[in-house]
């Protein structure tokens, strides 16, 4: 037996050895997560989603790699309440949060904050050995007990209220709203450049690690700022003349945050780090008059318990996992994310509550069909409520006259059927009041505006 034989099987065997470990600590490591959530993105606020308004090439890459999710829902008409109930995946009414929490100090709702006996999905996760960060938005309360560093987050960089300018970190109360876990800092730069900044800077630190992000983007909320635009609030602000137009201010913001999800992509593609990463991107809400991003589909916009006011654009993303170009028309709610998120991590779910949400994991990796299930909505006094193609929409708090629609004929809600369906219109109106009464907790927060 030769010398170079000999040197040819010990090296193959070197490298095969280095295959099985590098493939068996692959195995072993538990997935990335990484939830990207937009503000106020009506569901046509993507090219991929059918808007010629806006060109969203990155985004419609993770669409193009991914799935489309186009029965997609917020579980709030605004933004507060989402962010409670996506945290949570309970509907939000569960933990007090109806309303926006207000940034006005004298406003009822400025005290009030997500409560700290509810589990997050940060809280979830990091016994399972997770780094966890947000950047971003928070808006679940603004005095430092109610920080996201106290509910599973390592670490927080962003603002606390509903909105902030773009340049100058003020909110619309005049208050300055940047923050490093509980400190507020001075920090230079543009909103949404800055969340990406450490995004990307987070994902290095803990490439070796699995780790959960959320980056919740302040995009394309009012301000309509783009990152040429001077700063309209605080000490320095300039003339809102100045500004670009509104519907090009909010197309810039676009593609200010389409760059942003374009960049934590490459990073994760440079780092090797594509088949350990899932990636969910959806938006908190429908659109505003103002940013049309809701488009002529739907009927409503943010604050409505129509359509427009819910339905919104989501993708989902992991490679080798979900299958490219794909779409799912599965009824699913943004309370699914944490179920999701628990079975991604192999985590159980918590058994001391109610987990209204449930995992999408089968829809996305396996296409399966997600069981029959009732959702429902509520804003003050409207509600809403789905059952399979049906809709009913009721905006006077159970005493008004309510509507009823057949989305899979009429999308846009144009045909009211109640007249027509007086059982159907009996039957979906006594669980939402049953839905309603068990969702109430005893003493709930002060009603929305």
């Amino acid at each position: 037996m030769s010398m170079r034989f000999i040197w040819i099987v010990l090296v193959t065997g070197f490298f095969a050895v280095g295959s099985i470990l590098s493939d068996a600590r692959a195995g072993d490591r538990k997935p990335n997560i990484i939830i990207i959530m937009a503000d106020d993105m009506g569901y046509e606020g993507l090219h991929c989603f059918g808007s010629d308004r806006f060109q969203t090439p990155h985004l419609d890459r993770l669409a193009e790699q991914g799935m489309r999710l186009t029965d997609f829902h917020s579980s709030g008409a605004v933004c507060s309440p989402t962010r409670a109930g996506l945290l949570t995946g309970r509907y939000q009414q569960r933990t007090g949060i109806t309303a926006v929490i207000n940034a006005q100090p004298k406003h009822p709702t400025h005290h009030l904050g997500l409560p700290a006996n509810e589990r997050t999905f940060a809280e979830l996760l990091k016994p399972a050995g997770y780094a966890t960060a947000i950047f971003g938005k928070w808006h679940l309360g603004y005095t430092p007990s109610y920080n996201p560093v106290h509910q599973g987050f390592d670490e927080f960089r962003g603002f606390v209220s509903g909105n902030v300018d773009y340049q100058s970190h003020y909110d619309q109360a005049g208050a300055y709203d940047w923050w490093d876990g509980v400190k507020k800092i001075e920090e230079p730069g543009y909103t949404t450049r800055l969340i990406t900044r450490h995004a990307l800077r987070f994902i290095e630190d803990h490439k070796d690690q699995p780790f959960c992000l959320y980056l919740a983007h302040a995009a394309i909320h009012y301000p309509n700022q783009g990152p040429d635009d001077p700063p309209v609030r605080g000490p320095h602000a300039r003339p809102a003349v100045e500004l670009s137009p509104t519907f090009e201010a909010v197309q810039a913001m676009t593609r200010a945050l389409d760059d942003s999800v374009g960049a934590v992509y490459r990073k994760v593609r440079e780092l090797g780090l594509a088949q350990d990463t899932f990636i969910l991107f959806f938006s908190d809400n429908g659109g505003t008059r103002d940013n049309r991003s809701t488009g002529d589909r739907l009927r409503g916009l943010k604050g409505s318990v129509y359509e427009g006011g819910h339905r919104v654009p989501a993708i989902a993303w992991w490679p080798g996992r979900i299958p490219p170009g794909t779409r799912s028309d599965a009824l699913t709610i943004s309370l699914d994310v944490f179920p999701t998120i628990a079975e991604v991590a192999g985590v159980a779910l918590p058994e001391d509550r109610v987990i209204d949400g449930r995992s999408l994991l089968p829809v996305l990796t396996q296409g399966a069909v997600i069981a029959e299930r009732k959702l429902f909505w509520q804003y003050g006094r409207k509600l809403a409520m789905r059952d399979g193609p049906w809709k009913l929409v009721e905006v006077g708090g159970g005493k008004g006259r309510p509507q009823l629609f057949h989305l899979s004929r009429d999308l846009g809600e144009r045909s009211d059927l109640a007249t027509a369906e007086p059982d159907r219109v009996k039957a979906m109106r006594a669980e939402l009041e049953s839905w309603r009464r068990e969702v109430s907790a005893p003493g709930a927060t002060v009603s929305a505006p």
